[in-house]
């Protein structure tokens, strides 16, 4: 009797010494849902808890301290999960740290202050990141225009900007849809909140906001754009101080030869791009490849992620883990970026050569960063207006969306100076 109790007593402590570790492994083979694994790692940093980020090991797994909470919130969640002893751990880690392996153990310190700019009325589902944010059940406050030019962002860490039009056209909805009652309502809304601003033009207000965006990003801040947001961010920066709106989006003309007026120094991505004068049409620039990849079959259509130098270059390597190289392609009004207006300052992350167009971008301003990502909902191809919201239940191992959640952790690393 005694000697079964000491047994067990052993046991128990042997248990405590050697599976000190969890590890979630995000390869194909072995993740049952590689978007909620996201979310435990963020659930462990907001316990003030340091979790590893395995570049390249087995699809970008977490390696997490132990714990019956943590091990619990796994099941609860789904997410598969392996323990390992403190010697297995340590073998792990050796093995990464090695010159041969194109691998890197990165720490995550903390859980990042996530804000989204989307109108409040929107639902979840009206945008991709608010989905994913939602599924993962990773927490997010919703800012608008107010808080922006309230200068509410310095308050977090990360800031997803939702499928918005900083130019003041109303997304160039007009041509297809100026006499349904959303875009009349929504044009209206738009309207009265930059009067309650101060401004007389939607397209004056939304310069601001996007020049407050661009100084959170030099400030420091981490931002990420998709769809419209990504190319009429940089069109409202480019051009300050130049009307390129049409009478029907803000009751005047436009200024005379605004194209040759635009100031590229100011952008953030893109350069030596034309505007699409004709409002009529659903484009903002040139810089978008919608109506230039020709008859690309939904079938044939993927995009691979680049391959970089985990040691030295741990920032795209970070923003580029998954499980597979490559990634369904999928549209939006931006679907993807000419590569020759992009400026060479700007990493490619994920590109179609075929096509010579680039879908995941990556760049440095000032203290900040930001990642562009082309088209709207990773597991909606082609998605319209009135289309039914994606289940993301369906979809729990999407490399489309694990895109996203690379840049929601991405703020959580103590960062290395990036060599490339």
């Amino acid at each position: 009797m005694r000697k079964s109790f000491f047994f067990l007593l052993f046991s128990f402590f042997s248990l405590s010494i050697y599976a000190s570790s969890i590890l979630i492994p995000m390869d194909a083979d072995s993740q049952e849902n590689h978007l909620k694994a996201y979310g435990i790692t963020y659930w462990v940093l907001s316990k003030q808890q340091k979790v590893q980020w395995l570049l390249n090991y087995r699809g970008g797994s977490f390696l997490l301290p132990d714990g019956e909470n943590i091990r619990r919130e796994c099941q609860i969640r789904g997410v598969s999960f392996e323990i390992l002893s403190d010697g297995q751990a340590q073998g792990i880690l050796d093995d990464i740290s090695s010159p041969s392996q194109n691998q890197e153990a990165v720490i995550l310190e903390k859980a990042p202050k996530i804000a989204v700019y989307s109108p409040k009325t929107n639902q979840p589902w009206d945008d991709a990141v608010t989905m994913v944010l939602t599924y993962a059940e990773i927490p997010y406050v919703t800012v608008y225009d107010e808080e922006v030019l309230g200068d509410k962002l310095v308050l977090y860490d990360w800031l997803h900007l939702h499928h918005e039009d900083f130019t003041g056209q109303y997304g160039k909805f007009y041509g297809a849809y100026r006499a349904t009652p959303w875009y009349i309502k929504g044009k209206e809304e738009a309207e009265a909140l930059a009067h309650k601003l101060g401004y007389e033009k939607v397209s004056e207000e939304k310069r601001d906001v996007a020049l407050k965006i661009r100084n959170y990003v030099i400030g420091g801040g981490f931002m990420f754009a998709m769809c419209s947001a990504t190319d009429s961010f940089d069109i409202a920066l480019a051009a300050d101080g130049v009307d390129i709106c049409e009478p029907m989006f803000d009751n005047d003309p436009s200024d005379a030869n605004y194209q040759s007026k635009l100031d590229y120094g100011k952008t953030f991505a893109f350069t030596d791009f034309t505007l699409e004068r004709n409002p009529l049409r659903y484009e903002f620039s040139s810089i978008d490849m919608t109506t230039k990849r020709g008859e690309v079959p939904k079938e044939s259509d993927y995009f691979s992620l680049m391959d970089f130098s985990a040691k030295w270059d741990p920032v795209p390597t970070m923003l580029c883990q998954n499980h597979t190289a490559l990634v369904k392609g999928f549209m939006g009004q931006t679907t993807a970026f000419a590569r020759k207006q992009i400026k060479p300052t700007v990493l490619i992350l994920g590109e179609n050569k075929i096509n010579g167009e680039a879908r995941y971008i990556h760049g440095i301003k000032g203290k900040g960063f930001f990642t562009f990502y082309g088209g709207h909902d990773p597991e909606d191809y082609q998605h319209r207006v009135g289309d039914p919201k994606t289940e993301l239940e369906l979809h729990p191992t999407s490399p489309g969306y694990r895109l996203i959640l690379n840049n929601v952790l991405f703020p959580a690393a103590k960062k290395k100076k990036q060599k490339t």
